[in-house]
């Protein structure tokens, strides 16, 4: 019995000595796999750096863009499109005037009262897929069909003065060369729609013909994007807009410049002397924007490679997605997620920017928000508080570099206007729900400006939200350019 005892505790200590080597082996293991994804997050720290410095290269950059971008078409990589608006509103407008928001599968139609305060009533509509296939009278028949009967709900709060024609500022979304206010050509079609014999005919003569078939008396006075909706939202109620900003799903900005700075505006001044200048500017590109192999492998990967290099690394579309892609290389070289990789990380565009931000925003002890993400949407189904801090710090870093050089650009714009001084108050009318909505990434804004411009200086640079630049700003845009205007003025 006791050779059974001194085996049977032998085999015991031996197996309690195998499992603590197993144990010991997997910690060291584990261990060595954290090193690697603090590895990985070091160096995305690192490459996705935005010193003080490097931002006012990329300042400079965008400064020198624009200069090169108003001087001559394809001069620059920023398109710098004359939008022939050359008056903004002032407040004072009075009268009624409607907009038409056509930028996707539904489109608005808004009325809008202005004088003191703006009264508005809007529709929004779905357009039938068919409709986004057939041909284009098909789709514009439709659209009038929809604006008339809305005109014809017109209610006793919205009054057009006898003997006047109803005006309209139609926000189209869609690439289009523009040769007047009221005029442009379709370069073509995006966002589902594909109507060949649309592309090359001026969108605004299809509208005014399809509103002409349903007996719509109603001029178009404004051809204009979302962008330049937003700077004339912003001008209406405060006079010191100089620029607006998108940061959305995409990102663009425009900007109030003087006539006699733009050598590549053909015919006669403006008797305002100023122009609004629609920048494209994601499409902008510099040596000093800090990217990475995942910004390299998204834009390789993208639709439309090469380009809209500035847009794929601070707007709503991709910052999630830059996320998505981090993680999934530490899942692959780090076992992040424990030895299998989450089939759903391997998911392009699955984690959006909104989840991103939630996690980013989550304050719970426990990061109780981003484990709930996580399990939902990458069906990882246990992480610890340790893991869910890391993703953290992806997302502060990736949203921080995104705020950083969206600043960045706004501050070239100021440059370009030499308005980053401390003697003028500049206002910049910013929309979109990845500013709105993402409260980190839009405080991240607001230090980035101080530190750029410094303390006094940044006082007189307010970022300033200005929303519905595609409806209401149409809708202000048409009544500053009101066929009536010269007519109140004699």
């Amino acid at each position: 019995m006791g050779k059974v005892a001194v085996t049977a505790a032998v085999v015991c200590t031996a197996a309690v000595c195998a499992a603590a080597v197993v144990v010991l082996r997997r910690q060291m293991k584990s261990s060595g796999e954290w090193a690697k994804a603090e590895a990985i997050f070091r160096e995305l720290e690192d490459k996705c750096g935005t010193p003080t410095a490097k931002l006012r290269q990329v300042a400079d950059a965008m400064a020198v863009e624009m200069h090169a971008g108003v001087a001559s078409d394809g001069g620059s990589k920023l398109k710098m499109l004359i939008s022939f608006v050359d008056n903004l509103p002032t407040g004072d407008e009075k009268g009624l005037f409607y907009a038409l928001d056509l930028g996707g599968t539904n489109f608005r139609v808004m009325r809008v009262q202005l004088g003191g305060t703006i009264k508005q009533e809007c529709e929004q509509v779905s357009i039938p897929p068919h409709f986004m296939v057939g041909s284009s009278h098909e789709l514009f028949d439709f659209i009038a069909g929809v604006v008339a009967k809305f005109v014809a709900k017109e209610g006793e709060d919205f009054h057009l003065p006898p003997g006047r024609q109803r005006e309209l500022g139609f926000t189209f979304s869609f690439p289009i060369r523009q040769s007047s206010l009221a005029s442009g050509t379709l370069i073509k079609w995006t966002k589902g729609f594909f109507i060949e014999d649309a592309v090359g005919e001026d969108v605004v003569g299809e509208l005014t013909k399809a509103m002409e078939k349903v007996g719509l008396d109603m001029r178009v006075t404004a051809l204009i994007n979302d962008t330049v909706g937003t700077l004339a939202r912003g001008r209406y109620t405060d006079p010191d807009v100089v620029a607006a900003v998108i940061l959305g799903t995409g990102t663009n900005a425009a900007y109030v410049e003087r006539a006699q700075a733009i050598p590549k505006l053909e015919g006669d001044l403006p008797k305002s002397g100023e122009m609004v200048i629609n920048m494209e500017w994601g499409n902008f590109r510099c040596s000093h924007l800090p990217l990475t192999e995942y910004d390299q492998s998204l834009d390789d990967e993208s639709l439309n490679p090469g380009e809209q290099i500035f847009e794929k690394i601070i707007s709503g579309m991709y910052l999630g997605e830059i996320v998505r892609r981090v993680l999934l290389r530490m899942a692959e070289e780090a076992s992040f997620f424990g030895d299998s990789i989450p089939p759903n990380l391997k998911i392009a565009f699955i984690l959006r920017t909104p989840d991103m931000s939630a996690m980013h925003h989550d304050t719970s002890s426990d990061l109780k928000v981003v484990g709930k993400k996580l399990k939902d949407i990458l069906e990882v189904t246990s992480s610890s508080l340790k893991m869910r801090r890391m993703v953290v710090e992806v997302c502060d870093v990736v949203a921080s570099r995104g705020a950083r050089l969206a600043t960045a650009g706004i501050v070239g714009i100021l440059k370009k206007l030499e308005r980053e001084g401390e003697k003028e108050r500049s206002v910049i009318a910013v929309d979109g729900a990845l500013f709105v909505h993402y409260t980190e990434f839009r405080n991240c804004m607001k230090s980035t400006l101080k530190e750029l411009l410094g303390e006094a200086a940044s006082d007189r640079v307010i970022l300033e939200h200005s929303n519905d630049g595609s409806g209401i700003g149409a809708a202000l845009i048409a009544a500053s350019h009101s066929q009536y205007l010269p007519v109140e003025e004699s």
